[in-house]
């Protein structure tokens, strides 16, 4: 059996309970991650802006205690909130092509 790359022998597989995968990350680590979330892009954005919280809340209309739990990666948003950071920072979001 190969799995990502390594060989493992029967030998080594006949010890695991048959219902039981070799690899439970195996689908996962195929599915290279080559861009960046809108999640990230938002973060970035937020810390290179150098703008307060309190500024962001005040021109955004997203409330400060939202933003600051995001940014420090404790919640996601809700899409309404993160289409509204996205067209005050300008973030474009582009299509990637169907594989």
């Amino acid at each position: 059996m190969s799995v990502i790359g390594l060989s493992i022998t029967n030998a080594q597989t006949s010890d695991l309970p048959k219902n039981e995968s070799v690899c439970n990350m195996c689908y996962m680590a195929n599915k290279r991650k080559t861009y960046r979330t809108m999640s990230e892009a938002l973060r970035e954005a937020i810390a290179d802006s150098e703008l307060s919280f309190k500024t962001l809340e005040r021109e955004t209309g997203v409330l400060r205690q939202s933003l600051m739990k995001f940014a420090r990666g404790e919640t996601s948003l809700r899409l309404d909130i993160a289409d509204t950071l996205a067209e005050y920072f300008e973030i474009k979001i582009i299509n990637r092509k169907e594989r």
